[in-house]
């Protein structure tokens, strides 16, 4: 009974957890339901996983509606990888939040935390599977709305700020995705994502070309593409990101940089490839012609904007922009061999973001800021927290034998079979700047004096330290024992492109 119906209660768990985390009426109750919760969707996204990669794809129909008439989850390798990637980390932080949100959360609100941690969990999970347009909007608007909310619940003052511009800019985006699946429909008359496709390549109705040809589709597919860059925070549709993640609760910024632009990224994906069978945004618009140099751009100038914050999340955040443009990069080289590299930076970037930011969460809970003149020399009395920054930061740099050496290696590699040495060397440079602010950072934290008279730190709790070397260990394992993620990268990117063809 639960092996059939795994794929819709997966998403279906943590919605119905949400409420329970609000009659709860406090902070501790709601902890344990939420952990509960996650960890339930955790196992069932491994039987699922492990399923996916035995068996192929997995198809559900929801209330025994068939499709294209009835709402459908389908999971396939892609959406496999990028569902372990949201459990695994919501798993981790999870724990963590127990501490983090006592210390960062006032007291009447953390139980609607856990409420709004689940309804984002159950949105980016149903964004992951759904095989409907339209489903996947309404479940875009649940993960959004209470990523929102999340933000808000910060202490700082700018973290409601950084919210209200998330929903201004997130707004923008979600209708920009609704327009172009208005235009799909219009010319289909499905929202089924496979129904869609094979409408797609039919006569237009005018008799010229095919309907993907036709200057509707092509306006679909622009104001889909446009919509979730900003989802993805493509520069230079990034200006959400920086603040949020510097302002937002640290289990927040731990969570969502982990999770929240990779499942974006799937979306967009989904939209290229699954949508349009014959990918028309490669073949009929300027899609990677666009994606390149914007990705270029961008892990440019945000690694440069990184090395000159003065506060440590920030300069975290625009690093994650930096990140993302390795991903796009990887995307619009439009090969196999890119597409794998970038769906292998993707589960690389969310071990070593969110190891990164839960080792500042720790800083905050101890010293209350990540300001550079509150933490300069903290590093020395947390040790522990220290050695999950110091690896998380080799691996977002790409030593070797962390995980972000793999992805980037693959993604070089990439780049040098189409022979575009000028891109591979700019990528090199970006690099190279992510040793200047990693160092700093790591500069700041443990090679510098504490200022005279600021008050001696400790370690941060176990609940928060466990999580964070679990996190930071987890980078090296992936990087010494690589062929399995990039294993279920091949396929995933396999699997995307044998949907296309």
């Amino acid at each position: 009974m639960i092996e059939q119906h795994a794929i819709a209660l997966v998403v279906v768990v943590p919605l119905l957890a949400a409420p329970l985390c609000v009659l709860t009426g406090r902070g501790r109750w709601a902890w344990t339901v939420a952990t509960a919760a996650v960890w339930s969707s955790f196992a069932l996204a491994l039987h699922l996983v492990q399923r996916v990669l035995s068996e192929g794809p997995i198809t559900y129909a929801m209330g025994g509606w068939q499709p294209p008439v009835g709402i459908e989850f389908r999971l396939d390798a892609a959406g496999a990888l990028v569902m372990l990637v949201i459990t695994g980390i919501a798993t981790i932080v999870a724990p963590y939040a127990r501490k983090s949100v006592e210390r960062e959360v006032d007291d009447f609100r953390q139980h609607r935390f856990y409420a709004c941690l689940l309804l984002c969990l159950c949105g980016l999970l149903g964004m992951t599977i759904t095989a409907d347009a339209f489903n996947l909007f309404v479940f875009l608007e649940i993960s959004s709305l209470s990523t929102y909310a999340l933000v808000a619940m910060g202490r700082d003052r700018r973290a409601f700020t950084a919210a209200f511009r998330y929903l201004l800019i997130g707004t923008v985006g979600a209708t920009f995705y609704l327009l172009g699946i208005g235009f799909l429909y219009i010319l289909t008359g499905t929202l089924n994502m496979a129904d869609m496709a094979e409408r797609l390549v039919q006569p237009a109705w005018d008799g010229e070309g095919l309907v993907h040809q036709t200057r509707t589709a092509r306006a679909a597919f622009a104001f889909l593409t446009v919509g979730l860059s900003m989802k993805i925070a493509i520069w230079p549709l990034h200006l959400w990101l920086p603040n949020v993640y510097a302002y937002a609760p640290s289990a927040v910024s731990a969570f969502l940089s982990a999770t929240a632009t990779k499942v974006a990224v799937l979306v967009l994906l989904r939209m290229f490839y699954t949508v349009d069978g014959l990918a028309a945004p490669f073949s009929t618009l300027p899609v990677a012609d666009t994606l390149v140099p914007l990705a270029i751009i961008g892990a440019l100038g945000t690694s440069i904007l990184a090395i000159y914050q003065d506060d440590l999340k920030r300069a975290l955040a625009y690093s994650s922009v930096a990140q993302v443009g390795y991903i796009v990069l990887g995307i619009g080289l439009a090969s196999t061999a890119g597409l794998s590299a970038s769906l292998l930076h993707l589960f690389n970037h969310a071990l070593m973001k969110g190891a990164l930011f839960c080792a500042m969460g720790c800083i905050v809970y101890r010293v209350g800021s990540t300001r550079i003149n509150a933490v300069r020399g903290v590093g020395r009395s947390m040790p522990w927290t220290t050695a999950a920054l110091l690896l998380g930061g080799l691996s977002l740099i790409g030593v070797p034998l962390t995980a972000g050496f793999t992805s980037k290696w693959a993604l070089v590699s990439a780049i040098l079979e189409q022979e575009r040495w000028f891109t591979a060397a700019l990528m090199l440079v970006s690099s190279l700047l992510a040793i200047i602010y990693v160092g700093r950072i790591i500069g700041i934290v443990l090679l510098s004096k504490r200022p005279r008279g600021a008050p001696q730190v400790g370690e941060a709790p176990a609940w928060m330290v466990a999580p964070t070397l679990v996190l930071a260990l987890l980078n090296l394992y992936f990087g010494i024992a690589s062929d399995t993620s990039s294993e279920l990268a091949l396929r995933a990117a396999q699997a995307l492109e044998e949907v296309a063809r």
